[in-house]
């Protein structure tokens, strides 16, 4: 888990005015997954994030800015050594358009915008 998605996230809750306990009683969970959470060591699930998301006013693509970015960068390493499909396919069409939207959206985001996911 990224760093500094964890550091947002206390940033986040600091600024709510919000301790731990306040946030792992919402989310109906113990202080420690909180306190795990913000120091990187959990991986919090998307039930977590949205709840986290709507108690701290932020937005989810905001909350999650970094762990995007990072999964764009990731997936465009991966995306340039995808193998060709058939030239038989009949989903080839749609393959193509679907890889093309792709390398759209992940430009965005890597590039500094907010992409469309």
């Amino acid at each position: 888990m990224s760093k500094s998605f964890a550091l947002d996230l206390k940033a986040a809750r600091r600024k709510s005015g919000l301790t731990q306990q306040d946030c792992a009683h919402l989310l109906a969970t113990q202080h420690s997954k909180i306190s795990r959470i913000e120091t990187g060591k959990h991986v919090p699930s998307a039930y977590d994030i949205a709840c986290l998301s709507l108690i701290h006013g932020r937005t989810y693509d905001v909350l999650c800015r970094t762990v995007f970015e990072n999964a764009a960068r990731d997936l465009k390493g991966r995306l340039i050594t995808l193998p060709d499909s058939p030239r038989d396919w009949l989903g080839r069409f749609n393959r193509t358009n679907t890889i093309a939207n792709l390398e759209a959206r992940l430009e965005a985001v890597t590039s500094g915008g907010h992409g469309t996911v």
